[in-house]
């Protein structure tokens, strides 16, 4: 059983308001980056010990607590980029697996451009299949199976584009298949079976509703879905199937619900803000709603689904992650890590760049990826050309698993490890040499190392 992550002890919650600087100082406090002394010393004020003052030994620091299983070891990264042009854990290696339009390994399948979304997938074999969604038109999902040594044996499309367009964010199911998000007005969740060469499995889930779509999480016990949206005042969903248990497999169709938080939006989007907040959820009358792909909200023949009821929105819905009855997600536009528990209801914030300011180690967040001992682990998306995957440690610390170097306009996407744990595969969504272009370019990547403990 993953071992949830105690962020209420790492980020202790404000309970009244505070100034921006004593919001900075507490944030730092509350992830154990500054240290007492170093606090008392940047007061400016020193004074000569008395003769009468006792003399203190000095205070050791509690030791550290020892790894969890499935815990992220991550060394520092090498000083100078290896012959991928990627920074890199000392001791690690890397390797391109996949080139946009270039054969994938020994095989005649090409791969996709603008690689986005991505996860792993077992095989009874001892082997793993890698998915990646195409964030491109005409879209759709392309998969690579491993053999258990790591070795590239096959490649095939999974999520045809003819079906499918703009492929961004995804998720996987407690059964085993993935979920393909569009990111267009009328885009739709589409369920793929990564096994399948055909791709003529795939089937869109339309109780999801109609919008644009980022990624998607499945409680495994209620076979209920949580949903992002990629909009600056986007809606966070849940859809719970009318047939949750059809053979194992949900129906498509059902109740579609967005979030209604206990607090204002004002409350909500102030800087320092953490919850907390009690959440209840309001149904979405038309989840299907007639939409002009791509056209304002008021030109739109039907109302769009995240303006159909009074709900609390977010600032561009990104990655999202079921583990352990907590729903983790994040939001592009204000650089937010979100914890929904499921059993009590409740929303709070659990990172914010915010309270590292003015130089966060990780500030931009996009696509997620949990591991069993709790590290989440957030990609980035930004134009600078030092794009991370950064993992945000159960103690709150933060650690770079990867840095691409001169890769302008790009982004960190489609983080996920194979099944043994000796490879972390992502993509450039648009490569070194694009300039940013989409539609030309896309490489994907995996680093071998040993990166969990036993």
């Amino acid at each position: 059983m993953p071992v949830r992550p105690n962020f209420r002890r790492a980020l202790p919650l404000l309970r009244r308001r505070l100034s921006r600087r004593e919001l900075l100082r507490r944030g730092f406090l509350g992830l154990g980056l500054v240290g007492v002394g170093g606090a008392l010393s940047a007061c400016g004020i020193s004074k000569p010990p008395l003769l009468d003052d006792p003399v203190l030994p000095p205070v050791e620091p509690p030791p550290p607590p020892p790894p969890v299983p499935g815990q992220l070891l991550i060394p520092p990264l090498a000083s100078a980029p290896d012959e991928n042009g990627l920074l890199i854990p000392q001791g690690f290696k890397s390797r391109v697996i996949a080139q946009a339009y270039q054969p994938v390994g020994g095989t005649n399948f090409l791969w996709h451009s603008d690689p986005d979304a991505g996860a792993v997938f077992a095989a009874d074999d001892g082997g793993w299949v890698y998915v990646s969604n195409r964030e491109f038109l005409p879209g759709g999902a392309d998969a690579i199976r491993f053999d258990a040594d790591g070795e590239i044996v096959d490649a095939y499309n999974v999520l045809p584009g003819l079906l499918s367009r703009l492929n961004c964010g995804g998720g996987v199911t407690p059964w085993g298949t993935w979920l393909s998000g569009e990111e267009t007005d009328i885009g739709l969740i589409w369920e793929c079976d990564p096994f399948d060469a055909t791709g003529l499995s795939a089937r869109a889930i339309t109780g999801c509703g109609s919008f644009t779509h980022e990624a998607a999480a499945v409680d495994p016990t209620t076979h209920i879905f949580y949903l992002t949206e990629d909009m600056s005042d986007s809606a966070f969903y849940r859809f719970i199937p009318a047939e949750p248990n059809l053979g194992g497999v949900p129906g498509t169709t059902g109740v579609l619900q967005a979030l209604v938080a206990a607090a204002s939006q004002e409350q909500i989007d102030a800087d320092g803000a953490r919850g907390p907040w009690a959440v209840s959820w309001v149904d979405i009358p038309n989840p299907n709603p007639l939409q002009i792909p791509e056209a304002p909200a008021e030109l739109q023949p039907q109302t769009p689904t995240r303006l159909q009821a009074e709900c609390t929105h977010f600032d561009g819905g990104e990655g999202i992650w079921w583990q352990d009855g907590v729903v983790y997600f994040t939001s592009k536009g204000d650089r937010r890590v979100w914890a929904h528990d499921i059993a009590a209801q409740t929303l709070e914030v659990i990172y914010d760049d915010f309270f590292f300011a003015p130089d966060p180690i990780l500030d931009s967040v996009d696509n997620i990826v949990m591991t069993p001992g709790g590290d989440i682990v957030i990609v980035e998306d930004k134009e600078e050309a030092n794009q991370q995957a950064v993992a945000i440690r159960p103690d709150g610390s933060l650690a770079v698993l990867v840095q691409l170097v001169g890769q302008e306009g790009s982004e960190v996407t489609g983080p996920a490890f194979s099944p043994d744990g000796r490879y972390f595969y992502f993509s450039s969504q648009r490569g070194p040499g694009a300039g940013g272009t989409t539609g030309l370019a896309g490489i994907t990547y995996c680093i071998e190392g040993p990166w969990f403990t036993p």
